[in-house]
């Protein structure tokens, strides 16, 4: 099907979609107003997506963007991801054991519930509030077939924790567990971009490069150079099998040698394991070093969970006036390139057919002896219909009718070939949906292929975009007055949080947790080796 058949664009958001993001507001409401109002900022822009053909009509840009804060947990098989999130949560929630025990990603959750339930994927396909929100389709991009066995990836728990209040955990299976199935790393690509925390964890049993080559090469190579790297936390878990060693510091020297060999020489670093489960250790004197050093790094692991609250208002925020400056410094150039294609497309084809049809249509009335001279004189039955008016309209009607008809034909051509440009330079992801969505829109019928300025995009558009930038300014304004004073009032700003807000059953809710400092290159503060007594750190 070329772009401008079975196409309809409508400027309104269906009203499943209008449910949806009223349901948003509602969860909203007593958390966090500021994001209420932000959520009012997309439906804003959600209208110059409908106008440009963008979105479609059960689409909106704040349904790309998971709204409750998320911590992500990757990493080897066996490496202690679940074991750290049963401590965490101090809740048994998840299957621990020494080799592979789950082969899905699992999404946790806060319910009331006093029992932990275990829900299947298409209850997270289905539900915008949560990640995953129609990950199927997105699986049969990559993989066709895939989203039918969406369940065989994906799945929900509830667990009555407290510390799950306000955000969603994911736990991955072991990055090692499977054959590295594309649909597992699209899967694992999709968490990392929507996560406002990554942990990445490592078995210090196993810290040498060939053990967690999977690991290294997608997690570290692949992510050290992203202007996010900061929400990526390098973690060594299970330390205390290093206790026998004569010199423990070498198994981490030997981890951090494994990391900067892919290129991540600097970031967060944290050495840990789990004191539910820790090796005993006869040196008394070794035992404190270790138990000091993994109590440090586990207090700053958990600070920065729980405050996650608080960065995913930024993220969203940064989404708003992101997706604002991409739709004009990005979509519309791409638009405009793609309109120029298929202008320039059509006037050379209809020049081309044109010309071949005057040169056949001359060739065969001279070779009929139409032709005295240059003089061109029609045949009796030709000239006898051009000489009534009736006749005369009718042959004008009929040539008329035919060039419609080429010229129509080529503009369906022409655009078939920019949307083959259009999937060979951008991937089957949601960016080349919108644009071919948004070509059909610009090529519809009764557009003149004269122009590449995209359907729906104007002065009145440009304006709104800036104006919703502007908003965007100004809602971090409001959050920085409520997490921050730089005059140094009191009563307002940094630690000014709102009281908790109840989740409610079956989904998160809560409010975000305070912050606690950090140096001003948002590094943690330098701890002293596991093989010397730490050092104390300065109060803050």
């Amino acid at each position: 099907m070329f772009p401008e058949e079975g196409a309809v664009f409508r400027s309104q958001a269906s009203s499943y979609i209008k449910q949806q993001l009223s349901n948003l507001e509602h969860h909203l409401q007593e958390e966090n107003p500021i994001l209420v109002d932000v959520v009012r900022s997309f439906r804003r822009l959600d209208r110059v997506g409908y106008r440009m053909g963008l979105l479609s009509r059960d689409e909106s840009y704040a349904m790309f963007i998971p709204w409750w804060p998320l911590i992500s947990v990757l990493g080897t098989f066996s490496a202690g991801k679940s074991s750290f999130i049963n401590h965490y949560l101090q809740y048994p929630v998840q299957r621990t054991g020494t080799q592979a025990v789950d082969d899905k990603f699992t999404v946790l959750c806060y319910a009331s519930d006093e029992q932990v339930r275990e829900l299947p994927g298409i209850s997270l396909n289905s539900d915008a509030r949560f990640p995953f929100y129609q990950m199927s389709e997105e699986l049969n991009k990559v993989a066709p077939g895939e989203g039918e066995l969406l369940d065989s990836y994906l799945r929900l728990k509830t667990c009555p924790a407290p510390e799950l209040k306000g955000q969603i955990l994911i736990d991955s299976p072991g990055f090692d567990a499977d054959a590295q199935r594309t649909s597992t790393l699209r899967i694992t690509d999709y968490i990392i971009d929507l996560s406002d925390l990554v942990l990445v964890f490592f078995d210090a049993r196993h810290p040498e490069p060939g053990a967690m080559q999977d690991t290294l090469s997608h997690l570290v190579a692949n992510t050290n150079t992203r202007s996010d790297s900061s929400k990526f936390l390098y973690i060594l878990n299970q330390i205390d099998s290093a206790a026998a060693e004569d010199n423990p510091e070498d198994v981490v020297s030997s981890w951090q040698r494994a990391l900067a060999q892919e290129g991540l020489t600097a970031g967060r670093f944290y050495t840990i394991y789990n004191p539910d489960a820790a090796v005993p250790m006869e040196d008394e004197a070794k035992r404190r070093r270790f138990e000091s050093k993994r109590d440090a790094d586990l207090e700053e692991i958990h600070q920065r969970m729980r405050r996650v609250g608080v960065e995913r208002a930024y993220r969203i925020i940064g989404d708003l006036e992101r997706t604002a400056r991409e739709i004009e410094e990005e979509r519309v150039p791409q638009l405009r390139e793609a309109l120029r294609r298929w202008v320039q497309g059509v006037w050379v084809r209809d020049g081309l057919i044109l010309g071949a049809a005057l040169v056949l249509l001359g060739g065969a009335t001279a070779w009929a002896g139409y032709w005295d001279g240059l003089r061109f004189e029609p045949p009796a039955w030709l000239a006898g219909l051009l000489d009534s008016t009736v006749g005369a309209i009718s042959v004008a009607a009929v040539v008329v009718v035919g060039l419609l008809w080429g010229h129509f034909a080529v503009r369906r051509w022409s655009a078939r070939k920019v949307v083959r440009w259009i999937e060979a330079n951008h991937p089957a992801n949601p960016v080349q949906d919108q644009l071919k969505r948004a070509f059909a829109r610009s090529t519809r019928p009764w557009r003149p292929a004269l122009t590449t300025t995209p359907a729906g995009w104007g002065r009145g558009a440009r304006k709104r975009l800036k104006g919703l930038m502007e908003t965007a300014d100004g809602y971090v304004q409001k959050l920085n007055d409520r997490f921050a004073s730089p005059s140094g009032a009191t009563g307002s700003g940094a630690g000014a949080e709102a009281a908790p807000a109840q989740g409610s059953e079956g989904g998160p809710g809560g409010a975000a947790e305070s912050s606690p400092r950090e140096d001003d290159k948002g590094q943690r503060p330098e701890q002293a080796p596991l093989g010397r007594e730490a050092a104390p750190r300065p109060a803050e």
